[in-house]
């Protein structure tokens, strides 16, 4: 699945405070708060983060452990794509085919991620889970809360392009280097018999 999982929150469990977390730059489904509990990394197939998260906040609802299964979190952010000439905002999974968990580790709760569907395992030595320091999760949190979105380039060093745009439009030539944070691409254009450097933006220039 491609699409990102939505802030969802649930009917509050007694005793358990309810948390919603809107945070814009990540895809997060709350549950419940529980100070004894750990965030946890669960290992799934890439590309079905977002349904296996869905997947296990069913289960959890389900099987009554609302109180043990608190969050999941799968890490995004936020970067601007070229695509047909187009730019277009998407978000991109920083750590493909993994996602948090904060739980309270009873066996029930572990069996319950362990055989939820789409998931491998979890992260640890052994078969004992391995908890992520907090500040390890504070800071993936900054990190997705970053200002403005980066680029994502659709080229690759070596790439054959065409320049459509600028005062060497329709020349052929093949990008040398790649800057995602400021949207730009050099490309080595045969200019007098010879390869000479050139700064682009992404929108100059198309793969042939």
């Amino acid at each position: 699945m491609t699409e990102d999982a939505q802030v969802q929150q649930v009917p509050e469990v007694p005793e358990v405070q309810t948390v919603t977390t809107s945070t814009p730059n990540h895809a997060i489904i709350t549950l419940s708060e529980d100070k004894r509990a750990k965030w946890y990394v669960v290992h799934t197939y890439s590309g079905h983060e977002n349904k296996v998260a869905e997947t296990l906040k069913q289960r959890t609802l389900n099987m009554g452990l609302e109180k043990f299964i608190l969050e999941m979190l799968i890490p995004t952010q936020e970067k601007i794509q070229i695509k047909r000439g187009k730019k277009q905002t998407v978000k991109e999974k920083i750590f493909p085919g993994y996602m948090l968990v904060k739980m309270i580790l009873t066996d029930e709760s572990w069996l319950a991620v362990r055989t939820t569907q789409g998931v491998t395992g979890f992260v640890g030595v052994g078969n004992k889970p391995t908890p992520l320091p907090l500040e390890e999760v504070k800071t993936i949190q900054k990190y997705m809360a970053q200002g403005a979105p980066t680029y994502k380039a659709n080229f690759t060093p070596g790439q054959a392009v065409k320049i459509v745009e600028g005062p060497f439009v329709d020349f052929l030539g093949s990008i040398d280097s790649i800057d995602e944070e400021k949207g730009k691409v050099t490309v080595l254009v045969s200019i007098f018999g010879r390869e000479t450097p050139v700064e682009l933006d992404f929108l100059q220039v198309v793969k042939i």
